[in-house]
């Protein structure tokens, strides 16, 4: 009961994933028009006064004004704010899509380690654990790149999954100034102790 039972969740993750890829395909179509027409009523290659100008400023800017003050605050044209909510709605949806296609992904090795019986279950938990820590290391990287969110509740759990890890390389890497080349380090160096581990099992 327990494998059929996975393949029919797996079935309907796979059906959530094409609707989704769908859905989002056409709103960002949607939203790629509407970011287009804003940005020409922005910068009056349409006519300020203009029906679709009004339509604009009563019915989309307002709902820019996030995106808009971020924007400012950086430095940057206001004009340009519809391009870049249409750019974090493809961020945004390209994570939706792998965090569904990573828990399809995850019920897939489940199956497999499931039908290898105690052994493969092991095995899972090995590979699942060093995916972990990969992840984290990259979020950890990535986060680096904006001091501001670095230690943020969002992304400070990387830093608690890989200090362990990265403080004793420093201790032993030379330093290159600006880059920091632990991580990389940590990176391939998981890679080989898991598949150290797999060669044992």
């Amino acid at each position: 009961m327990y494998i059929p039972t996975m393949y029919q969740a797996l079935a309907t993750i796979a059906a959530i994933s094409g609707i989704l890829r769908s859905v989002l395909l056409a709103g960002g179509a949607l939203l790629a028009v509407v970011a287009a027409a804003d940005w020409a009523v922005r910068t009056r290659r349409i006519n300020p006064f203009s029906g679709l100008a009004r339509f604009m400023r009563t019915n989309v800017d307002p709902r820019l004004m996030g995106v808009e003050r971020q924007l400012v605050r950086v430095g940057g044209q206001s004009s340009v704010t519809p391009w870049w909510a249409l750019a974090a709605y493809c961020i945004l949806a390209l994570v939706v899509l792998a965090g569904v296609d990573f828990v399809a992904q995850l019920l897939s090795d489940a199956i497999f380690a499931s039908s290898r019986g105690g052994m493969g279950i092991v095995g899972l938990l090995i590979h699942w654990t060093f995916a972990f820590l990969r992840v984290a290391l990259l979020v950890r990287v990535i986060g680096s790149w904006f001091p501001g969110i670095a230690r943020s509740a969002w992304l400070g759990w990387s830093f608690g999954a890989t200090d362990w890890m990265l403080r004793p390389l420093r201790r032993v890497l030379p330093s290159f100034g600006m880059i920091d080349i632990t991580p990389i380090v940590a990176y391939f160096g998981l890679n080989i102790v898991e598949w150290l581990l797999f060669r044992g099992l």
